[in-house]
């Protein structure tokens, strides 16, 4: 099984190790460009934050970084592993050390919350059922959800617990680095800011790097250490909040600097 020390024979990471590397790729679907030349790399405890208007290809390069869409052109290194030159039987345990939590949460809807955890171990191990169980309901009660929202099944739960359960079901194999794609789109404000919390309580706890796409401006102010922002097809700037305030790059000046950012900015340093 994978887990959160990196010991399972890949390019173990040591602090301040790129973890996730992205190198000149470029993605094209039905002859559009959406991604060119676009490099960014991740560091081992890390919250990124990848922000980016609407349509400018967020979530085309988490699907490609997962193997979900193909890229024209480019290199994707994980754990100092090139995917596309891995043999299958690496690639399998590079697999095992990724999570992934979908927009919208993308629970299987006939599957309970303790079923959908028990999805990925059924996947890559092979475990009696009893423990199975056991190790489900621990990452149910990691997220915070309530041991008898267990036996429910996605249609039962508030939007908050469907992110809950959706995040539990991303950490099933104990994963190095996470991937959330919007997680808190949907939610209302108290939810969402708790949602940050338990991101980063998960990341300090569980040594975890996390890759976050959003647009809450809340999450990149609270929970990212680092945030990257996609636009003209490329990452424009990368670097901490302070260094996004600094900017003088018209659509990131716009974001960060507008006033909305400025009243969250305040609220953030006081």
């Amino acid at each position: 099984m994978a887990n959160g020390n990196g010991t399972n024979g890949i390019g173990d990471a040591n602090e301040g190790e790129i973890v996730l590397s992205v190198r000149d790729v470029t993605v094209a679907i039905e002859d559009k460009l959406i991604l060119d030349k676009l490099s960014l790399d991740i560091k081992r405890g890390e919250i990124l934050g990848f922000v980016g208007a609407s349509g400018a290809g967020k979530s085309v390069l988490l699907r490609t970084i997962l193997g979900l869409m193909p890229k024209q052109s480019g290199m994707i290194k994980l754990f100092g592993v090139d995917v596309d030159k891995a043999s299958d039987a690496e690639r399998l345990r590079v697999d095992m050390r990724l999570g992934v939590l979908f927009q919208h949460g993308a629970l299987f809807s006939a599957l309970t919350v303790l079923e959908n955890v028990q999805v990925p171990m059924r996947e890559y191990l092979d475990l009696p059922k009893k423990l199975m169980d056991e190790l489900a309901m621990l990452k149910v009660e990691l997220v915070g959800l309530p041991p008898d929202a267990a036996q429910k099944f996605p249609s039962e739960l508030s939007g908050g617990m469907i992110k809950r359960a959706a995040l539990a079901r991303a950490l099933a194999l104990d994963p190095d680095i996470v991937f959330l794609d919007e997680p808190t789109s949907g939610l209302d404000p108290i939810s969402a800011a708790e949602f940050d919390e338990l991101v980063v309580k998960l990341r300090d706890t569980m040594d975890l790097t996390v890759y976050m796409v959003t647009h809450d401006l809340d999450t990149l102010f609270t929970a990212c250490d680092h945030v990257a922002v996609l636009g003209r097809k490329k990452v424009l700037v990368e670097g901490t909040i302070d260094d996004m305030l600094k900017s003088e790059e018209p659509w990131v000046k716009s974001y960060f600097r507008g006033k909305r950012a400025r009243q969250l900015d305040l609220a953030a340093r006081a």
